[in-house]
C-alpha cells in the first residue's frame, strides 16, 4: 500500500454559500499537483477526541496556485469545527485519495454529469477538465449552490424537490423533462439516487460511473469500514466486497451492488 502523507494546509478563504454549506479554499501545493476530478481528501480535527478524519470531495483544483476548493455540508462536530477556521489557520489534510472519474472514457462524447446534494461539488472540476459535450444535471432540495460555476462549464439542468427552480423532482425527472440523451454518465450523490441512475443506465445501455458517498474511517483501505458489495471477489478481503476509499470512490456501476 502506498503511503499517503499528511500535510498542514493553511486556509486561504472560507464562506458559507447557502445554509449549512461552506466553500473552503486551502493551500495544498503537493496535493493539488497530483489531484484528479472525483478524488477526495481527509481532513483531521484538532480535537483529540475526534480521531477519525472527515472525507471531503475535491470541488476545484488550482494547480497554478497550489490550492484546493472543498465545498462541504456541516453534518457534525468535525465539519462544524472546519467551518469556523479563519484565513491562515492550518488544517491537517491527507490526500489526494481514491481513484477519480475516468475522463478518457468520455472524451468527445455526450456526457451526463449528475450530482445530488453534496454530490454536486465534485462535478465542477470534472466538468472543467472534461473535453466533451457536457450536460450537467444537478439535484437540490430547494436552494441552489455552485449553479453559476457549473453553467460556465457545461449546459446546466436543475431539479429541485420543492419545484422552486428547474424541474420538480430528481435528476432523472430533469433528464426526462428535457429529453436528454448521453453516451456516458458520471454521477455522485446519495445511494438511492445512484441506485436509480444505475437502473436507468442499464435500461438505456449507457456506460455509467458512480462515485459513492460513504462514511469512512482510515481513508486508505486498511480498516474495511467502508466496504460495499461487489459483483467480483475482492483480492484484498477475498469476498464480494470493494473498499470505497481505496478501490473507489468511483466505480463502474455494474461492478457494485447498491
Amino acid at each position: 500500500m502506498s503511503e499517503k502523507k499528511k500535510y498542514n494546509c493553511p486556509v486561504i478563504s472560507q464562506e458559507q454559500i447557502v445554509e449549512g454549506i461552506y466553500s473552503l479554499w486551502i493551500q495544498a501545493k503537493e496535493i493539488a499537483a497530483q489531484a484528479k476530478p472525483g478524488q477526495f481528501v481527509s481532513l483531521y480535527s484538532r480535537d483529540g477526541s475526534r480521531l477519525l478524519p472527515r472525507p471531503i470531495s475535491i470541488c476545484e483544483i488550482d494547480r497554478e496556485k497550489g490550492a484546493l476548493r472543498l465545498v462541504y455540508r456541516v453534518a457534525g462536530k468535525g465539519t462544524a469545527e472546519f467551518s469556523r477556521m479563519p484565513k491562515g489557520h492550518p488544517i491537517a489534510v491527507m490526500g489526494p485519495l481514491g481513484n477519480g472519474f475516468p475522463l478518457e472514457r468520455a472524451e468527445g462524447k455526450r456526457v451526463f454529469l449528475m450530482g445530488g446534494g453534496i454530490g454536486i461539488p465534485p462535478m465542477l472540476e470534472t466538468a472543467k477538465e472534461l473535453n466533451a459535450e457536457k450536460m450537467i444535471i444537478a439535484g437540490y432540495r430547494d436552494e441552489l449552490f455552485l449553479n453559476q460555476e457549473l453553467s460556465d462549464n457545461g449546459t446546466l439542468y436543475v431539479a429541485t424537490e420543492s419545484g422552486s427552480q428547474g424541474t420538480k423532482g430528481n435528476v432523472l425527472d430533469a433528464i426526462a423533462a428535457n429529453e436528454l440523451r448521453a453516451d456516458v454518465i458520471f454521477a455522485c450523490g446519495p445511494t438511492p439516487m445512484l441506485r436509480a441512475i444505475k437502473a436507468y443506465a442499464a435500461e438505456n445501455h449507457i456506460e455509467c460511473w458512480i462515485s459513492m458517498e460513504e462514511k469512512m474511517a482510515c481513508g486508505i483501505g486498511a480498516c474495511l469500514a467502508c466496504v460495499c458489495q461487489s459483483t467480483e471477489v475482492d483480492g484484498h478481503s477475498h469476498v464480494h466486497n470493494k473498499r470505497i476509499c481505496k478501490d473507489g470512490p468511483v466505480f463502474l456501476s455494474t461492478e457494485v451492488e447498491l
